[in-house]
């Protein structure tokens, strides 16, 4: 009997405690949303190329070296700004970063063809610095060979970011480390004629 009463007990405490446990590892109201938001992706376009296509040369080295028009679907409830990423995973010496931008209004859905190489526009938004050192977009300029990938990547926030210094593609990442509602992305070919 009494062998028996510590089986049950054993089992009782087994089972509260896989109760106490499945409830601990249940994520709060505020994971859920969050886990929930991060999931969505935004739907990115551009008039200059499709997604898997050639871009124009106009937005290359070897064109007008211009930044082509971007277009998303709307960004999710909580967006308080959009940031913007392009970059050639494909380049000679590893990841070549095309473009930086961050602090485009929430309320946007799209870029302008030929954004200005300044650091702030007048929209409140920032540009950080490309792999050549300079602030703004520089186009596609492979060597001659295989095509290159250009990836544009947008990520629609919860916050404004305030970065201090020279903005580079790995200071703004890790600035919207947690704050990340939505992704979207848009990919382009190009190769050097």
């Amino acid at each position: 009997m009494f062998l028996l009463n510590q089986g049950l007990l054993l089992i009782f405490f087994l089972n509260g405690g896989c109760k106490m446990n499945a409830h601990q590892r249940n994520p709060s109201p505020a994971d859920t949303v969050r886990a929930t938001s991060v999931a969505l992706t935004m739907k990115v376009s551009s008039t200059g190329f499709k997604n898997q296509s050639k871009i124009l040369q106009r937005y290359s080295c070897q064109g007008e070296n211009i930044s082509p028009d971007l277009a998303w679907s709307s960004a999710p409830d909580g967006t308080k700004s959009i940031a913007l990423v392009c970059e050639d995973p494909d380049a000679p010496h590893g990841t070549f970063i095309h473009w930086v931008m961050y602090n485009i209004p929430s309320s946007e859905t799209g870029l302008a063809e030929n954004i200005p190489q300044s650091e702030s526009l007048p929209d409140g938004a920032r540009q950080g610095q490309n792999g050549a050192g300079k602030v703004g977009y520089t186009g596609p300029c492979p060597p001659p060979g295989k095509p290159h990938r250009y990836y544009f990547r947008l990520y629609a926030l919860d916050t404004q970011l305030a970065i201090a210094g020279d903005v580079t593609r790995d200071k703004l990442m890790s600035a919207t480390q947690g704050h990340v509602l939505a992704k979207g992305e848009l990919l382009g070919i190009y190769q050097r004629q």
